[in-house]
């Protein structure tokens, strides 16, 4: 399966193909944001400030917000679930780019003394399929801002950082979102990818 992974120009993005290639997909790195909605699955990578990863995603925006609500598998890893919400805190000026909206709800700063959150960290309440089926249970963050989405029910796993409690993983229809980076969570990160793409073939 083709996994397009859109490079931003924010880094992150070799890991992340080492990643998926290990988990039996071919990664194919895309700077071109227009051509991200003839994707067979799309990944949107986690590294990078909100304003300047909305901006270079602006052309192709709402050819791709309608090809996920559509039904084409995407995989949002930190900074990239973020793009999946409609709006960030994160920049110069608050609420500065739009997001994807699949999700409703803003990214907001972690309510946290020290940040940026850089380690490992649990995952609880965990009830999303695919986290379950990799075994993913303690997973590698790297993270400032953090999503609050208006529909609890779609998040399938917390994590809690200070006094903070979010969203580890949403997910609705094809597309899942992780706030952590599961190409730096060893073996069980990759059996997450794995489930994501076997998942997507059905």
């Amino acid at each position: 399966m083709r996994v397009t992974i859109f490079d931003y120009q924010a880094g992150n993005i070799h890991s992340l193909a080492k990643a998926v290639a290990a988990a039996g997909g071919d990664p194919i790195v895309e700077p071109d944001p227009s051509r991200l909605a003839e994707s067979q699955v799309v990944v949107l990578p986690g590294a990078g400030a909100f304003g300047p990863a909305a901006a270079r995603l602006a052309p192709g925006l709402g050819r791709l917000r309608e090809a996920i609500r559509g039904g084409l598998p995407c995989l949002g890893v930190c900074l990239g679930m973020h793009l999946l919400f409609e709006r960030s805190d994160e920049g110069e000026g608050e609420g500065e780019g739009e997001g994807l909206g699949i999700f409703a709800g803003p990214i907001t700063r972690l309510r946290a003394e020290r940040i940026p959150q850089i380690g490992w960290n649990d995952l609880e309440e965990v009830s999303n399929p695919i986290v379950l089926e990799s075994g993913l249970r303690q997973a590698y963050y790297a993270n400032s801002y953090v999503a609050r989405p208006e529909r609890p029910e779609l998040v399938g796993g917390w994590s809690c950082y200070q006094s903070d409690r979010f969203p580890a993983v949403v997910a609705a229809g094809r597309t899942l979102g992780v706030q952590f980076h599961p190409e730096k969570s060893s073996t069980a990160g990759v059996s997450l990818i794995r489930a994501f793409l076997e998942r997507s073939r059905s």
